[in-house]
């Protein structure tokens, strides 16, 4: 289905959405982040009865656009006609958190290198730098129970999840949730190089050095002071502008 034709069934509020997710896609491609089709994002459609929507199952997130992304309800059935499908399966753990988390508009899970590699260590993400902070601040463990397709599973998840906005899959990867895609990425984005820096430091064969537990404790108050109280939107305009300079298609 063409842009225009999606655009022209679509609320103003929604199609904003489709561009901001598709945005989201290319920019997790881009940063090298993706696993080929698998892991995804997932968006709620603003003004709806739990709709959401995700990648289409098959499509490689660089080529991801706003018009392609698959509206679909919390059993990850189509609730708009698409010539593309969906990964149900995929969809479990981004169910659970948007049904559970009426903050949660946005759900982003990677299985980055990195990601998967702190995941794998019993301590988890350690305070060993500034970018682990941001993090730390708002940040819970899921224990592995094989590949996420057990409806079961999604209260535990849920449980696990709690009110934090980031959380580390073991064994599997990392998760972040935003009230906006902005906030979600921008979470992700600090995540995944806190983990990227853990593993660098303690390739170093080299003594760490933990920052001191009351500067963790008033992290979240600096937080908002970095990002002058604006969270994700902050970065956001010009993560679209570079996008717009390498190829602006996921617009269309």
């Amino acid at each position: 289905m063409s842009k225009d034709n999606v655009q022209q069934q679509v609320s103003a509020q929604e199609w904003q959405m489709r561009v901001d997710l598709a945005a989201a896609y290319r920019l997790v491609a881009l940063y090298g982040w993706d696993d080929l089709i698998f892991t995804h994002i997932s968006a709620r459609v603003p003004n709806t009865d739990h709709h959401f929507l995700i990648n289409p199952y098959g499509m490689m997130f660089e080529e991801i656009t706003a018009s392609s992304l698959v509206k679909v309800n919390l059993n990850a059935e189509k609730v708009m006609p698409s010539e593309y499908d969906v990964n149900p399966a995929g969809f479990t753990i981004h169910s659970a958190i948007h049904e559970a988390r009426e903050d949660a508009n946005c759900v982003l899970h990677l299985h980055t290198d990195a990601g998967v590699a702190v995941s794998a260590q019993r301590q988890g993400l350690l305070a060993i730098s500034q970018n682990s902070l941001f993090p730390l601040a708002s940040l819970s463990y899921h224990d592995y129970e094989g590949v996420a397709l057990n409806p079961d599973e999604k209260r535990r998840l849920v449980d696990d999840l709690g009110e934090t906005n980031s959380m580390i899959l073991r064994n599997h990867g990392t998760l972040t949730i935003g009230s906006s895609v902005a906030n979600a990425f921008l979470a992700m984005f600090v995540l995944e190089r806190a983990c990227r820096i853990q593993i660098m430091a303690q390739s170093g064969n080299s003594d760490l050095v933990y920052v001191p537990q009351a500067i963790v404790d008033g992290i979240s108050q600096q937080a908002a002071q970095v990002t002058k109280g604006l969270g994700g939107s902050l970065a956001w305009p010009g993560l679209l502008r570079k996008l717009d300079r390498i190829d602006p298609s996921y617009k269309s």
